[in-house]
């Protein structure tokens, strides 16, 4: 028999149920990274390669807040030292692209109340709206073409050999690269960048919908038939229902794949949306902004996760009876239920 230890790591397992234990390894899962970044931006003993200047001394091209290299520090104040000079002072420090998480926090708080440095330029909410927008159109659009395509090509198997290859084919291909056609077909705005997020998501999406109807118990298919079932009724009574719950799932790990190319989408023709404030920051050097609005994306990202998977939960409740509602869904509760979950009823004897 394996050792108990040993079984974790080379069998597969469940998740299991989600409660207050995997609510602190959510929160721990997000502190361990935290605790990394604030540890190298805090603790002047690990890394801090640059030098900030709090007294220029008499070194006269050092100004005050500059950042210098410590091997130049270290190099001009010997020469002050030799020369009788005033030696110059400062503080450990990172580089300007590795700000603090002080002053990310500060900087997000300031994106959503200061105005735009330049008249006519979006406020971040603004520009937030404008990219959810584009996620939501092409990968709904995606959507309704791919699921029934793919549920088809699932079942049927000339329409798997009809359209499966050329997918197949189609799907090596970087979005981006159609970008410059869908510029030329859709114009310069919104139209483009919402095809390249359905170039990028609708090919992938017809395969693993395929794969996932592929899956289904044939059992369930064959008891079906006996019953008399013909094809419509099997797809709309048997295939839909029994791969919906993973269907659900396959969308939302695509939706998280529809945000990847969501950067490179809105470079496409004219620059909008969390892209254009993040290359406007970036070019002002103000690098705790860019942070801000990629920490941002990814608190939007995964938000929308945890809400589809507490809807998820309660459009299938069946799928996870066993299992606690998790944060999300104790707080959106209206009433926790401490009953034991009643045991199912039993067959009627032959």
């Amino acid at each position: 028999m394996p050792e108990r230890g040993r079984t974790r790591w080379l069998v597969p397992f469940a998740v299991g149920p989600r409660g207050r234990l995997a609510t602190v390894q959510l929160w721990g899962s997000f502190l361990i990274p935290l605790a990394i970044w604030a540890i190298v931006s805090y603790v002047p003993m690990v890394w801090h390669p640059l030098v900030r200047i709090t007294d220029p001394g008499g070194v006269g091209y050092f100004t005050r807040d500059a950042l210098v290299e410590k091997p130049v520090f270290a190099e001009e104040n010997r020469r002050m030292i030799a020369e009788g000079g005033a030696v110059a002072r400062g503080v450990p420090a990172n580089p300007v692209f590795l700000p603090a998480p002080h002053e990310v926090a500060r900087s997000l708080y300031k994106a959503f109340t200061t105005p735009p440095r330049r008249k006519g330029e979006k406020w971040l909410h603004e520009s937030l709206w404008q990219s959810v927008t584009v996620i939501f159109w092409g990968f709904s659009l995606s959507s309704i073409i791919a699921l029934p395509l793919g549920i088809l090509a699932g079942v049927f198997r000339p329409i798997s050999r009809l359209s499966e290859p050329f997918i197949d084919f189609v799907r090596y291909m970087p979005a981006p690269a159609f970008g410059a056609l869908a510029v030329a077909v859709l114009g310069i705005y919104d139209p483009p960048k919402i095809a390249i997020i359905f170039i990028g998501t609708f090919f992938q999406q017809v395969l693993v919908v395929a794969n996932t109807t592929r899956k289904l118990d044939r059992s369930l298919i064959e008891a079906a038939q006996t019953l008399g079932a013909n094809r419509r009724q099997l797809l709309a009574r048997v295939v839909v229902p029994g791969i919906a719950v993973d269907l659900y799932n396959d969308m939302r790990i695509l939706l998280g794949w529809a945000w990847t190319y969501l950067i490179v989408a809105e470079y496409i023709g004219a620059s909008s949306g969390i892209t254009y404030f993040i290359n406007q920051q970036a070019k002002y050097r103000i690098y705790d902004n860019v942070f801000a609005a990629i920490i941002l994306i990814g608190i939007i990202g995964f938000t929308t996760d945890r809400i589809l998977d507490w809807l998820g939960r309660r459009l299938f409740p069946w799928h996870s009876r066993a299992s606690n509602p998790g944060l999300l869904g104790r707080l959106l509760a209206r009433k926790p239920s401490s009953a034991p979950p009643s045991p199912p009823a039993s067959l009627p004897a032959p």
